[in-house]
């Protein structure tokens, strides 16, 4: 039997290969400072992202990084993209670039473990911006 930390996420990785990918993408000087960018996104896109997906995200991450991301309440008013960065930033006192970078690192590995379909659906359901931060284009109609 699995440990929290050691369970894997339905695409089979678990939470300390997961940090290992954040801090490496993110170039983080420690684990630890990885962790924290982990939690905090998490915590931030459980109170974004609702229905279906939550459900099946929650499934694909590592259980510890899942119970993060239910752990939150999700929002009555969504955010935009950029809305989420400053408001990530202001729960954990960061500036808006660093959390940027943090949102975009972390979202990255979320999208690998999520995959294209599930990710698209997300995408679909959430405020312009998020593409972005998910490492992926975002396309917009011309007016």
């Amino acid at each position: 039997m699995f440990s929290l930390q050691e369970r894997p996420s339905a695409v089979g990785t678990t939470f300390e290969e997961m940090l290992e990918r954040v801090r490496y993408e993110g170039a983080y000087p420690t684990r630890t400072r990885a962790e924290e960018s982990v939690h905090a996104v998490l915590a931030a896109l459980g109170r974004q992202v609702t229905g279906d997906e939550r459900v099946e995200l929650a499934a694909r991450l590592p259980q510890q990084a899942a119970v993060t991301f239910i752990s939150e309440i999700p929002a009555t008013e969504p955010l935009t993209g950029w809305g989420f960065v400053k408001d990530l930033a202001s729960r954990t006192g960061g500036s808006a670039a660093a959390t940027r970078w943090d949102a975009g690192t972390v979202l990255r590995v979320v999208a690998q473990l999520a995959g294209e379909d599930l990710l698209s659906r997300i995408l679909a359901r959430l405020p312009s911006g998020y593409a972005l931060l998910f490492g992926r284009a975002e396309l917009v109609q011309a007016a």
